[in-house]
């Protein structure tokens, strides 16, 4: 089920959908620059080149300018995915796997304001009821389930979440170890993915 939307008013309009994207770059970046406790709904209009009134039409408070940026980081995770699944083999779930890992490091390094707040685990502020990890073994599921031709039943979906848990606290660890990822332990992380899977997906 998806979560609700951090948005008070969904943009129809191109324009307003492009003001939308300036304020979530904005508040990613400056996220990356200060921090969550330092970030203000003023210094993202600043930032963005807009009238603090455009911030409050999308946003209530810096939650959910924070929520929606997480948000859309799972859209364009999922599809940064999906095109790497489309250049695989249908039966090859350890290169899927590999994409999977890989895509999410890869926006770990580089995308502005992901470092801190990912697809919502690591919000200061989060709701303790908010799951993002079970959004993201969600999405992941129905990615995987058609290109490998399973049935995405609640085995299958369960089996993903305990990979997307455990995978998230190794990739932390990782991070915690070395600011651009420590390799060996995620290489331990790639090894227990597949170790894992294999249970249920050989």
């Amino acid at each position: 089920m998806p979560p609700p939307t951090p948005l008070r008013r969904t943009p129809v309009q191109q324009r307003s959908a492009e003001r939308l994207a300036r304020i979530l770059d904005a508040c990613a970046g400056l996220l990356d620059e200060a921090g969550y406790d330092e970030l203000s709904t003023r210094a993202v209009a600043i930032r963005a080149d807009v009238p603090i009134g455009s911030v409050y039409r999308f946003f209530s408070n810096k939650r959910a300018m924070v929520d929606a940026l997480a948000q859309r980081n799972l859209e364009r995770y999922a599809e940064r995915v999906r095109e790497r699944l489309g250049a695989l083999p249908a039966d090859d779930w350890r290169g899927a796997m590999d994409a999977i890992l890989d895509e999410y490091l890869a926006m770990k390094r580089t995308a502005p304001g992901f470092s801190l707040v990912d697809f919502g685990t690591q919000i200061p502020v989060g709701a303790p009821d908010a799951d993002p990890n079970h959004r993201v073994a969600d999405t992941l599921t129905d990615l995987l389930a058609p290109h490998l031709g399973r049935t995405p039943d609640p085995t299958l979906r369960r089996t993903f979440l305990v990979a997307v848990e455990s995978a998230d606290a190794l990739v932390r660890l990782a991070f915690r170890l070395d600011p651009a990822g420590d390799g060996p332990i995620i290489e331990e992380t790639r090894a227990l993915l597949r170790a894992y899977l294999a249970r249920v997906l050989d």
